[in-house]
């Protein structure tokens, strides 16, 4: 037990998927896990762990933004020995050929600032996925028929920002999508020893404004969660 997460030795695996709603970690330990157990409910954040083909998993909330998260996969690294750290969330498209209910694999995730920065100090860190976990989604979703994108995110730490500026320089540098959590899951991830990913949908367009209505939502996630446990378990490369 932690300050933050109140399962005990063993309850949680090896393998962790993180959305960061706690009712969507609800709502994939439900739908994809056998035999899911409730494992944490402090101030509402959830977690559950289960089988999925054999194999344990928990599905944990991280809540919304890079210092939320970095609370609970600290402690799911650090005290729960967790290897393996997958956000599966949602985002916001910023080039043209993104469309809505799109697949993107986070190779690498920009920001202008992460918890971590007091830590790198001077240093400027390229946090990115571990290769294994990208080329086995990429994989993954090609089975399932999805043609994912795979390159650069942005993590932002404002919601409600005012920087059209910084969206263009983005959106000409290639930047395929805005989230708030993934950069500092990569800072994490490197610093434990430990293999992250971020799988993605796209929820809402920052350039024509499009957005998938609630009701339209689930399947598009079904195919994340998918794309993310297939990954996590895949065979090495030879």
């Amino acid at each position: 037990m932690t300050i933050h997460i109140g399962a005990t030795p063993g309850q949680i695996a090896e393998t962790v998927l993180m959305p960061g709603d706690p009712y969507r970690a609800r709502w994939a330990a439900q739908t994809f896990l056998e035999d899911p157990v409730l494992v944490n409910d402090v101030r509402g954040m959830l977690g559950y762990t289960g089988l999925w083909q054999g194999q344990r998993v928990t599905i944990h909330g991280s809540g919304m933004g890079m210092p939320s998260l970095s609370i609970y996969a600290n402690e799911l690294l650090r005290d729960y020995g967790a290897k393996t750290l997958i956000r599966i969330g949602s985002c916001g498209a910023m080039q043209p050929h993104v469309g809505l209910r799109d697949i993107i694999l986070a190779q690498t995730a920009s920001s202008l600032s992460t918890p971590s920065r007091g830590i790198f100090r001077e240093l400027n860190f390229a946090p990115c996925a571990d290769f294994g976990l990208l080329s086995a989604a990429a994989q993954a979703a090609s089975a399932l028929g999805i043609r994912p994108h795979v390159g650069g995110i942005y993590s932002a730490d404002v919601f409600y920002d005012e920087r059209p500026d910084l969206n263009e320089i983005m959106v000409r540098h290639g930047i395929l999508a805005v989230e708030m959590e993934a950069a500092e899951l990569y800072n994490l991830a490197h610093r434990h020893g430990a293999r992250a990913l971020a799988v993605l949908t796209v929820s809402d367009h920052l350039q024509t404004g499009a957005a998938l209505p609630a009701s339209e939502r689930e399947q598009s996630f079904a195919d994340m969660v998918q794309i993310a446990l297939q990954a996590a378990f895949a065979s090495p490369a030879p």
